[in-house]
C-alpha cells in the first residue's frame, strides 16, 4: 500500500528535523492488524473534557454514543500505536496513541492506524491535537462548550449536521499546509471562531441556524480560501492583506478600506480576514 499524500508531506518535512530531535513517531515492521475497543465512561464531574491525540493515519469521529462519553475501535499494525486512556484530573480524560522514540526518519510504508469514534451528548469541551492524518468528523446534535483542533499536513472534514446542543465559547482551529473544509458552522453556536492556517486549501462554510451574534477571525498564508455567506445572512467582513485577490457575491457593498458587508436579518456574522497573499472567494 502506497503512503497517503500527508503522510509523504510529514515524512518530508520531518526529514530536515532528524538530524537535531527525537521524534515521538512509530517506526517499526508493520504486523498483522489489531481492531480493539474502546469505552470511556462518562466522568463523574460538572465539568468534563475530553482530548484526543493521534498522530499518523485516519481518525473519524461522529455523535451516537449513548451511554458513555466516548467509544468505537481502534485499528492498528504496529503495537508501539495501541492507544492509551489517561485520567488527567477530575474530568478531563485523555485518549492518546501510543508512541515510541526514535531517531532519523520515519517509516509510514504498510502503516494502518484508524480511530473510528462516537461522542456521547454530554456537554464536553473537545481539543483534538494531530498530526499528518485525515479526518472525517461530523459534530452534529453534540453539546460542545469549547472546541479546539490543532494539526499538521492534514485533509479534513468538519461538519456540524445538526445544531450543537450547548452554547460554544470558542472554537479555534490551527494547522499547517492542508486542506480542510469546515460546514454548516452556524449550527456550532459559537460566540469566537478563530482559524489559523498555512499553505493549503480551505473552505469555512457558514450555513445552519445561528442563534446569536458570532464573531470570526481567519489567520492565512498563502492560500486559496473560501468562504460561503448564505444569502440574507447580516454579515461583515474586514480584509487585511497586500495581495489577496478578494471576490464578493453581486449585492455585497464594499468600499476601498476593505470592508465588506451583506444585510439580513436575525443574528450577525462578523468575520476578519488577514491574509498574507492568495485568492479568497466569498460565495452564498
Amino acid at each position: 500500500m502506497k503512503p497517503k499524500p500527508v503522510l509523504m508531506l510529514l515524512a518530508l518535512t520531518l526529514a530536515s528535523l532528524a538530524c537535531t530531535v527525537n521524534l515521538a513517531i512509530p517506526q517499526k515492521t508493520p504486523g498483522a492488524s489489531v481492531e480493539e475497543a474502546i469505552l470511556i465512561p462518562v466522568p463523574d464531574a460538572k465539568n468534563i473534557s475530553l482530548q484526543l491525540d493521534f498522530g499518523a493515519g485516519d481518525l473519524n469521529l461522529q455523535p451516537g454514543a449513548e451511554s458513555a462519553l466516548l467509544e468505537g475501535t481502534a485499528t492498528y499494525n504496529i503495537p508501539d500505536l495501541k492507544p492509551e486512556v489517561v485520567q488527567e484530573e477530575e474530568g478531563k480524560v485523555i485518549l492518546k496513541q501510543g508512541e515510541y522514540r526514535v531517531d532519523g526518519l520515519p517509516s509510514f510504508e504498510d502503516m494502518e492506524n484508524r480511530w473510528d469514534l462516537r461522542l456521547g451528548a454530554k456537554p464536553l469541551a473537545l481539543r483534538i491535537n494531530a498530526g499528518a492524518y485525515e479526518g472525517r468528523f461530523d459534530f452534529g446534535g453534540l453539546a460542545l462548550t469549547s472546541l479546539a483542533i490543532s494539526d499538521g499536513a492534514a485533509d479534513v472534514e468538519v461538519d456540524f449536521s445538526a445544531p450543537n446542543g450547548a452554547e460554544m465559547s470558542l472554537f479555534t482551529y490551527n494547522t499547517g499546509a492542508s486542506n480542510v473544509t469546515l460546514r454548516q458552522l452556524g449550527n456550532a453556536n459559537f460566540q469566537s471562531l478563530v482559524f489559523e492556517c498555512g499553505a493549503g486549501n480551505y473552505t469555512l462554510d457558514f450555513g445552519g441556524d445561528f442563534q446569536r451574534d458570532a464573531s470570526v477571525v481567519i489567520r492565512s498564508g498563502m492560500s486559496n480560501l473560501t468562504i460561503r455567506v448564505p444569502a440574507g445572512l447580516n454579515a461583515t467582513l474586514v480584509v487585511e492583506s497586500g495581495l489577496a485577490n478578494v471576490q464578493v457575491p453581486p449585492g455585497w457593498q464594499t468600499d476601498a478600506s476593505g470592508l465588506y458587508r451583506q444585510e439580513g436579518e436575525g443574528a450577525s456574522l462578523t468575520l476578519k480576514v488577514e491574509m498574507g497573499a492568495g485568492n479568497l472567494q466569498i460565495t452564498e
